[in-house]
């Protein structure tokens, strides 16, 4: 994967596969600190500690289809790169936290790539998750909560194609104000 949003976009599908109701999409650029840190969350089925143990490791996976897994080993690789490291944390039942911190400036760092297409995409074809969506730039905040904008629609369906207009003219055009 050469954009970190198609790392999102692959954990965001775990979390969807495992059940999720809920995921929480985070990205922090803090250039202060030079770290940009990047958390998925969500209220999945969760994993077993000895599996979360294994997760970085290419040739496990909980798919029948094949026998590698590639997004956590080529997300792991992506952050060791720049100089961070990747965290999971899961518990069975309650869900999977995936914390992943990379130099924000490094050379090697990815480029963040369609943030905005990747969460519309996620909402539009899931329109039954809650997504939220917050994005932060040196403390200042952008959020996009789902149940917020199904709120406003007030029975709109959010996954047509007018609503997704929408909501990517409203993160791109936020997003440019951090």
């Amino acid at each position: 994967m050469k954009e970190l949003s198609l790392h999102i976009l692959d954990i965001a599908q775990n979390s969807i596969v495992a059940g999720a109701k809920k995921i929480g999409i985070t990205i922090d650029e803090d250039t202060e600190l030079d770290i940009l840190t990047i958390e998925l969350s969500d209220d999945g089925k969760g994993m077993k500690p000895e599996v979360v143990a294994k997760v970085i490791d290419p040739y496990t996976t909980s798919r029948t289809t094949r026998k590698v897994g590639l997004g956590l080993p080529l997300l792991n690789d992506a952050c060791k790169n720049t100089g961070g490291k990747l965290h999971i944390e899961s518990e069975l039942g309650k869900g999977t936290k995936v914390i992943a911190t990379l130099g924000l400036n490094h050379i090697d760092r990815q480029p963040l790539g369609d943030i905005t297409g990747v969460v519309v995409m996620l909402i539009a074809a899931n329109p039954n998750i809650r997504f939220v969506y917050t994005h932060i730039k040196n403390k200042n905040e952008f959020v996009l909560d789902t149940n917020e904008v199904n709120e406003i629609l007030e029975g709109i369906p959010i996954n047509t194609p007018e609503v997704g207009k929408m909501l990517k003219e409203m993160i791109s055009s936020n997003l440019e104000e951090l």
